[in-house]
């Protein structure tokens, strides 16, 4: 990647109209720096809003070889979400798909080393376990919004917690909403 296109990315990432659903710039680097350290190959997004953290995520798989699949089920935020993808030029390594993640997961061939879940709160714990299958051991599952809407995922933070399967610690990569990430190590 050349430092041209790496700053008209990042040009591109402040011009991005964030809302209190966007994912946050500190989060978004933490997405990114997880995915490269990892040297994750192949990546599960579940609520892509904009674009931000897909485009942050999009530039680490393109660093990696890799590729992320970004699961929206709204069609406007799809489009915008895939118009923001392609002024970063990274279409050939983000895919949005339009849908019901709970019904895309399944369809999704071959394995993943990265999830990353940021949708419908009460159903993190669906996702979850549509994407497991899938999962290969020492997978990272990054789950957002877990200190504010933790009432609502309740099933999904008692099961990280208490599986054999997964190692699991909480951050807050940024304090803009008060908010943080779980991040899991899936183990086998």
């Amino acid at each position: 990647m050349t430092d041209r296109l790496l700053q008209s990315r990042e040009s591109l990432l402040k011009r991005i109209r964030r809302t209190p659903m966007s994912t946050t710039p500190g989060d978004a680097m933490l997405l990114r720096i997880l995915i490269q350290t990892a040297r994750a190959r192949r990546g599960i997004e579940v609520g892509v809003f904009a674009g931000y953290g897909a485009i942050h995520m999009g530039i680490a798989f393109e660093r990696t070889g890799g590729r992320l699949y970004s699961l929206e089920i709204d069609p406007k935020r799809a489009a915008a979400a895939q118009s923001n993808i392609r002024k970063a030029d990274l279409e050939k390594t983000v895919t949005v798909l339009c849908g019901d993640a709970l019904e895309l997961i399944p369809r999704l061939r071959g394995q993943f080393d990265f999830l990353f879940l940021d949708a419908v709160k009460r159903d993190y714990l669906r996702y979850l376990r549509a994407a497991e299958p899938k999962l290969k051991p020492a997978a990272l599952v990054v789950a957002d919004n877990v200190i504010v809407h933790a009432s609502e995922m309740r099933d999904f933070l008692r099961y990280l917690r208490s599986s054999p399967d997964y190692e699991t610690v909480l951050v807050r990569a940024s304090m803009e909403k008060g908010d943080g990430m779980t991040i899991s190590l899936k183990l086998r």
